[in-house]
Formats: structure tokens, sequence, C-alpha cells
């Protein structure tokens, strides 16, 4: 097996992970780790090898790359990567707007070029699990919350938390919804740091998701009713619970069963990069391809327009109450 040349885009938090799992994964020859802080850059390849690099024009000739650096340059270098010839790995989400996203999904094509999209927990596990086990989703109900840290405050928490749980959603119910009712506020930040969404699908489907980016302590849970039975999931944990009910075996009352869903451990971040360089040597399309990062990134942007239309709705209604007194 040949080793493919690789480059990671930013040496910042997702950059360094990304750098600590391709450094020992094999048939992977990490060549080179840029950042415009070459410092940050040479501390990496201090720690894990490869070549530090302050601009991505003196990169020599790599097969595939992770970008990992703001959303607002995503599109950018992803652009540079893919007119080069080069596979690419871009963090979520794709790109700032939905239409970046589906430009760059656009070259990737045209080019020929993979390009899939770090929606992490799609390789979790648990979610792996879960889909196993997908028989109608019916109702959602997800939970994300962390607590406050500086990073990623030039985004909302929609685009930097719930996206993740959006593109499992569309992923699972394979459709887009067909009303977004939403709500968010603004407390350590200039950004929305919580949102409440629901979403309704033609097939009677609800998700309720909650991100925060000012909890007291971090969740990351998703509960899943279908037919006969609902699956309650830990994305930290790794594990799934299923509580089905099933004929009586004795009296009037059904049988309440329940089961652990076989989880097969791992690092999601090692699964997904594994996938990514097998998606590269097969010349395959992507777990999450870029069309599926551009629509969870549409459906952020819907929802974050109806968080500012309930915004103004609030506004409105504090300021008709403030002059009635």
């Amino acid at each position: 097996m040949n080793s493919l040349k690789l480059a990671v885009i930013g040496a910042g938090a997702f950059g360094r992970n990304h750098v600590r799992v391709l450094s020992r994964l094999p048939g992977v020859q990490l060549i080179a780790i840029v950042d415009c802080d070459l410092a940050k850059a040479q501390q990496l390849a201090n720690e894990h090898g490869g070549q530090a690099f302050a601009s991505l024009a003196d990169v020599p000739a790599i097969d595939a790359a992770v970008v990992a650096t703001p959303t607002a340059s995503h599109e950018e270098v992803a652009t540079r990567l893919l007119e080069a010839g080069v596979d690419v790995l871009v963090e979520k989400p794709i790109a700032d707007t939905a239409a970046a996203g589906e430009r760059l999904a656009r070259l990737a094509d045209e080019k020929g070029r993979i390009l899939q999209v770090g929606h992490l927990e799609r390789f979790n596990p648990a979610v792996i699990a879960l889909e196993k086990a997908l028989t109608v989703p019916l109702f959602f109900e997800i939970h994300r919350l962390s607590i406050f840290t500086p990073r990623s405050l030039d985004i909302d928490v929609v685009l930097d938390l719930m996206i993740h749980d959006l593109d499992l959603v569309l992923s699972f119910t394979q459709a887009v919804p067909i009303e977004i009712r939403a709500a968010g506020i603004s407390v350590l930040s200039n950004k929305v740091d919580i949102a409440n969404v629901r979403l309704s699908f033609a097939s009677g489907c609800i998700a309720n998701l909650t991100a925060s980016r000012v909890s007291v302590e971090q969740v990351r849970k998703l509960r899943l009713f279908q037919p006969g039975e609902y699956i309650s999931l830990d994305y930290h944990r790794q594990d799934a619970t299923r509580f089905s009910v099933g004929p009586a075996e004795s009296g009037p009352l059904p049988k309440i069963a329940f089961e652990q869903l076989k989880v097969e451990r791992a690092e999601p971040l090692e699964s997904e990069l594994l996938a990514f360089c097998d998606a590269v040597r097969q010349r395959s399309r992507p777990r999450v391809d870029a069309w599926q990062g551009a629509r969870a990134l549409q459906l952020a942007e819907a929802i974050l327009d109806k968080i500012k239309e309930h915004a103004e709705i609030v506004s409105a209604t504090i300021r008709s109450r403030a002059l009635s007194k």
C-alpha cells in the first residue's frame, strides 16, 4: 500500500487533534503542517513529525489535506487545494455560507476530487449502532450542552454545536423539514449562545434540539422514538440503550424490555480520518460528502433566520409593554 502524503492546514485545537491522529495512522505520511503562526505549526511538527510552513504555497506535493482553519477561510483554502488536484477533508461547517458550501461541492465534482466534511458524530460508534436500529423515526429529543470556552465565538452556537445534530437528523430522516421554529439568545458573546429548535417533517416526524455553550455541565444526548421502541444515546459515553414494548407474557400489561445496542468502541476522529483515506485510495464517495455538509449548513442558516425573526418579535413586545407603562 503506497503511503498517502497529507498536510494539515491550521494548527489550532482542531488541527492539533488531526495531526495527532494522522501521525500514527498506517499508510499515511504527514508531510506538512501549515499555519500563519509558524511557531504553532513548528511546535506540532516537533511533537508529531512533518514540516512546518507558514504558507500553503510553500507545501511540497501532497495527495490530500485536512482544512482546520477558521470557518471564514474554508472556501478559500479548500478551493486552492481542489484546484491543485488535492483531495480534502474540511472541518465543519463546510464553509461560512451554504452557497459557499455548494460552490465547493460543485468544484469537487468538476475536478473529480474527494471532498469530505468533518461531521465527527457520524463516526461515533453509538451513532453507527443506532443507524442499524433505525426503522421509522417519529420523534427526536437532542441536547448538546457545553461549558463556556473562548473557542469558536466567531460563529453562533447553531453552527458551532447544533450543526452536528442537524446533520444527523437529516441523515436519519433522509428528508428536509417542512417547518422550522426556533429561538435563541446571546449570553456571553455577541453571537447566539443558546438555541432551541423544533423541526417538523412531512412524514410526521418531529425533532426538538437544544444547544448551549454556557451550560454548567457537558451533555451530549439523543433520544429517538420509533414504533414500539425508544432509544437513548449518549454521544460522550458511546452507548445506546433500546427500550421496547412487546406482547404480555401474562396478564393485561405489555412487556417492557431493554437492551444495550452493540457498540464497537473507537475514537471517532480516527475512524473519520481512516474513512477519508479509504475514500481517497478507492476514489469512492465519502460518508459525509460536500453536498450533505452544504445541506446541513443550509438548514442551520434557516434556523438562524427564524431565531432572528423570534428576537425581533420579542424586542417589539418588550418595547410595546415599556411604552404602555
